[in-house]
């Protein structure tokens, strides 16, 4: 089953926070906020993802935080391999 029901932000349809992957080997976007979950898409090193909120997931490597990622489609990633760009992200 994939995560919480999200509605779509306002605006000009992206999410209100923003992050940079850093994980060199590119980021997993899946269904729900832990590895179990299936894999839907990919984000290469540096690029710039668009978040809604977090939520406590998977714990990986020390980091328990997922963000719901609204690039295209919605989707969860590990916050341990994203660096916010400003605020961080309110709670889903």
């Amino acid at each position: 089953a994939a995560g919480p029901a999200i509605a779509s932000p306002a605006g000009d349809g992206h999410a209100p926070y923003k992050g940079r992957v850093i994980a060199k080997t590119g980021l997993l976007v899946r269904t729900g906020p832990s590895t179990h979950y299936r894999v839907v898409g990919k984000h290469g090193y540096g690029k710039i993802v668009h978040i809604v909120c977090k939520v406590n997931g998977q714990n990986i490597r020390g980091n328990p935080r997922w963000y719901l990622l609204s690039d295209g489609s919605y989707g969860w990633s590990s916050a341990r391999y994203i660096r916010n760009i400003g605020r961080a992200p309110a709670w889903c």
